[in-house]
């Protein structure tokens, strides 16, 4: 157990050390540098307005990409509440007809959240969602033969809306993971970043401690401020050694759910549960 919570403390600090060890890499190139004698930037208004307007198109493109993550954030609830409405509609409607097998609904059920991990994972390159989409119309025969079979119309009015904001969060979920937001902000932000690290590193200084620091500070802010944006575009990246990404632990728990509805119930057993 204490090795399990090193490991998530570990991965929380993750990104820290890899931002870390790239500002000590540059810090002792900047030490290099003014040793050689090579700084020839010397400190002016126009340094410190590149500054503070580079923080601020930097806050710019954070606040963006953030709201596409809080949204993402939202979404995995949304699915599985789709699911468990689908799931427990059926199952009320097979006690009703018996003709109705449960099997085939808990089967495309189950393929969904299969193929939304693969599709997020590195398998699927975190965007390929499309087998998603294709599991998720499997449902429109299955409801239509819940209408045959005597469904009533505002059942099925509601299991059509499940359907259809299944559809609408996981096309949410590929767009977000497969269009990066304002491309050229994005190009101007890392250009921003290279060029003030550049004149940081040689900006004339007096080769003091705390001007080291202070070098140390700024770099660190923009470069770990740049790896946040490039983590924060695709907020479900699956197979990641990484806690930045949205859980998909609600899904998880409906995948155990219906494991557990087989295993009360092994006729409906038709495929593999597990996610």
């Amino acid at each position: 157990m204490d090795w399990l919570n090193k490991r998530h403390h570990l991965k929380k600090l993750k990104l820290f050390f890899m931002v870390a060890g790239l500002v000590i890499a540059i810090s002792l190139l900047k030490v290099f540098v003014h040793w050689m004698q090579f700084e020839f930037v010397t400190l002016s208004t126009l340094l410190t307005s590149a500054i503070g307007g580079a923080i601020f198109i930097i806050g710019f493109l954070l606040s963006g990409v953030l709201s596409d993550y809080k949204e993402s954030e939202r979404l995995p609830a949304d699915i599985r509440v789709a699911l468990e409405a689908i799931h427990d509609d059926a199952t009320c409607f097979v006690e009703k007809c018996t003709e109705f097998q449960l099997g085939p609904v808990r089967a495309i059920l189950s393929s969904i959240l299969v193929t939304l991990q693969k599709g997020l994972g590195h398998e699927g390159a975190h965007s390929r969602l499309q087998p998603v989409i294709a599991e998720i119309d499997k449902l429109t025969p299955v409801i239509a033969q819940m209408d045959r079979l005597g469904m009533p119309a505002n059942f099925i009015v509601r299991l059509r809306g499940q359907q259809d904001q299944l559809r609408r969060c996981v096309f949410r979920i590929y767009h977000i993971q497969s269009m990066q937001f304002v491309p050229s902000v994005y190009i101007l932000v890392k250009t921003l970043v290279a060029a003030i690290v550049l004149l940081l590193l040689f900006l004339e200084t007096e080769g003091s401690p705390g001007t080291a620091l202070i070098f140390g500070f700024i770099s660190y802010m923009f470069i770990y401020a740049l790896y946040l944006i490039e983590t924060l575009e695709q907020p479900f990246r699956k197979d990641h050694d990484s806690l930045d990404d949205v859980s998909l632990f609600l899904l998880r728990e409906f995948a155990d759910k219906l494991a557990l509805c087989d295993a009360a119930d092994p006729a409906t057993l038709v495929r593999d549960p597990v996610l």
